[in-house]
């Protein structure tokens, strides 16, 4: 029965990537790697997630392995509401100064020290963010001007059209990851990349 839940979930989720292409990925999304890359790993991903966390080195493994092939598109998915969302905000001015994939580093490593703190998590997050080497003044007027809520806004209304329940969901080219297995997105991956390579 559990088999043929997850084959039923897995082929709904299908049916809606397809129906909902445009909703992948936009233009404002983060990507890491190479742009014009021919395999696009997408990612809900929400920066307060445990498990977003703990799946961040199997996914720079897999970018590193394929450096060519791939990339990396995030989606926000602010799941655990005040942390999540000073979480993004505070990425995507770092994002405007070029410093995006340090700034995600830092903030994951230090996830302890901020996630599940309530209204805490903002000064924390901050805190962290400036460690790692972000302007707080330039931040602090990105913050102001409102961009990174009007992109968290798209990126909750196309997951909700996409169905994504949980964090991290991952798509490979479209294809939904049939299970949160670090393995399995790799192989997903390597399929996809040894297909363009014939």
């Amino acid at each position: 029965a559990i088999f043929l839940y997850q084959r039923h979930t897995l082929k709904v989720a299908t049916v809606q990537a397809s129906e909902q292409a445009g909703a992948m990925v936009r233009p404002h999304s983060p990507v890491i790697g190479a742009a014009d890359a021919q395999v696009t790993i997408v990612e809900f991903f929400d920066p307060a997630c445990e498990a977003c966390k703990a799946f961040h080195p199997r996914v720079k493994q897999i970018l590193a392995a394929f450096p060519r092939e791939t990339r990396l598109v995030i989606r926000y998915t602010p799941f655990h509401r005040e942390a999540s969302v000073a979480a993004v905000r505070i990425l995507e001015a770092a994002r405007a100064q070029g410093k995006f994939e340090t700034t995600l580093e830092a903030l994951l490593d230090g996830q302890r020290a901020w996630a599940g703190q309530g209204a805490n998590a903002s000064t924390r997050v901050w805190a962290i963010a400036q460690a790692a080497g972000l302007d707080v003044d330039l931040a602090r007027k990105h913050f102001a001007s409102g961009s990174a809520d009007a992109l968290l806004a798209q990126d909750v209304l196309d997951l909700k059209a996409l169905g994504v329940r949980g964090t991290p969901t991952f798509f490979v080219n479209g294809k939904p990851l049939a299970s949160t297995d670090p393995d399995l997105l790799f192989e997903m991956v390597q399929r996809e990349v040894e297909r363009f390579r014939r």
